[in-house]
């Protein structure tokens, strides 16, 4: 595995790559690694030459007052785990590497940015559209892989590359849980022993819904209060609602095509995000695999 840490030293290592016609998959990450993001390498390495995975906590994409400092940091375990899963390149920028002086361009995302956590998070999708977009072109891979439980984000990018057209393509991986049903997640370190107990009713509540909308329940209000009433103990529900996973636009009639459940809370300080898809023909999966604007990535 080969450690870059500059935008040259980057290009070097890719070069020999695309000289050679190979495909080259991509990971970024925000670091302190855990299985959910080794099941999006795992992916990148089975579908590509060569894998690169980005350590980089963007500092564009946290606002006044979160939690950019004490964010959680293990590089020394994100290195080993990278190398044991057969990633062929590292790449670990400092800010200055990505944000030069004098840097002052962003992209603006449009209205699906200021929807759901873009209502608790001003300028936050902005901050992960730009530094997505230099991390595409300075990596130009051909893949690129994203976890569903970030599934606005996703969304979000996906628009930017067809927006953009960026050669890109996407593929998302569906959430990866502990045991007892809690979506991975590198904040989940900050969770008390209590509050992880209780942080357990956002799958509780989103697994309940979702057998509910099996078994034919199509209201978007009902399956969404029924989450609602598993989020007893939160410290504040910041959102609990239907979505069309497309645009993040609320759903007021009857789901007839694949939606999305989706929740934010905060719990002893810490924001946790979770979701579910649904599908009226059941292939959640298969749907969320291919999650594409309308025309694809032209």
């Amino acid at each position: 595995m080969r450690i870059v840490r500059s935008i040259p030293e980057l290009r070097v290592a890719l070069k020999t790559f695309r000289d050679g016609g190979q495909s080259i998959g991509f990971v970024p990450t925000m670091g302190f690694l855990h299985e959910g993001h080794a099941a999006l390498i795992r992916q990148s390495m089975a579908r590509c030459d060569t894998t690169v995975v980005s350590v980089f906590v963007n500092p564009t994409q946290f606002g006044p007052g979160e939690d950019l400092a004490k964010y959680p940091r293990d590089l020394e375990r994100d290195q080993n785990l990278c190398l044991k899963l057969g990633v062929g390149t590292l790449f670990i920028p400092e800010p200055a590497e990505i944000y030069p002086t004098g840097f002052t361009t962003s992209i603006s995302v449009g209205p699906m940015g200021d929807l759901l956590c873009g209502m608790f998070r001003p300028g936050h999708f902005r901050g992960v559209a730009t530094v997505v977009t230099k991390l595409f072109n300075l990596v130009q891979p051909d893949l690129a892989f994203f976890g569903q439980k970030d599934l606005q984000q996703t969304s979000i990018l996906r628009r930017v590359v067809k927006d953009l057209n960026l050669p890109v393509d996407i593929l998302v991986v569906p959430t990866v849980r502990e045991a007892d049903g809690l979506a991975l997640s590198s904040r989940n370190a900050y969770l008390s022993p209590e509050h992880r107990k209780l942080a357990l009713g956002i799958s509780r509540g989103l697994f309940a819904a979702e057998r509910r909308f099996q078994e034919g329940e199509r209201d978007p209000g009902t399956l969404a209060e029924g989450v609602r009433s598993a989020l007893a103990g939160m410290d504040e529900i910041q959102y609990c609602e239907a979505v069309d996973p497309l645009t993040m636009d609320l759903l007021a009639g009857p789901i007839t095509r694949p939606a999305a459940l989706c929740v934010a809370v905060v719990l002893g300080g810490t924001r946790l995000i979770d979701n579910v898809l649904l599908s009226p023909t059941g292939e959640a999966a298969q749907f969320i695999s291919h999650l594409d604007p309308p025309g694809g990535n032209a």
